[in-house]
């Protein structure tokens, strides 16, 4: 398996329209997409372009949401998760289970529409880590 592009870092925040301010006028953030639930995940997405990568800001979408620990730990929200491309998803769900790492859950569609997996924080020193298929057109 060959590791790709860092794709996005996912940053859980309580408020996307708050995080959103903070990108823009702190940061100058210029390129922001509009907001958009994945019920699939429990979360509501925003992704925030930055020139060699993206922010993917992720709020909790109701009661239950796999979110609401991690804003329970860090209110302010935080940092969450890094993705990386790859280019066979299934290729690589094989190799990191062959190598004995811990996928979370089944291979799902993710927010740029393409499949992903997460692996275990516990395996990947100590970092919640999306494994994303590369998208097929430019995201």
């Amino acid at each position: 398996m060959k590791l790709g592009r860092l794709n996005h870092v996912g940053v859980a925040t309580p408020s996307i329209e708050e995080s959103i301010a903070m990108y823009r006028d702190l940061l100058g953030a210029t390129h922001i997409g509009d907001a958009f639930d994945l019920p699939a995940q429990g979360v509501r997405v925003c992704f925030v372009n930055a020139p060699n990568s993206q922010i993917e800001l992720i709020e909790p979408l109701g009661a239950g949401s796999p979110l609401e620990k991690f804003l329970e730990k860090n209110p302010m929200g935080g940092q969450h998760h890094v993705c990386f491309e790859v280019e066979d998803i299934d290729a690589a769900r094989a190799w990191f289970e062959g190598k004995g790492a811990r996928i979370l859950g089944p291979t799902r569609i993710g927010a740029h529409g393409t499949p992903i997996f997460f692996l275990h924080p516990k395996d990947m020193g100590g970092m919640l880590t999306e494994i994303m298929e590369s998208p097929k057109q430019a995201h």
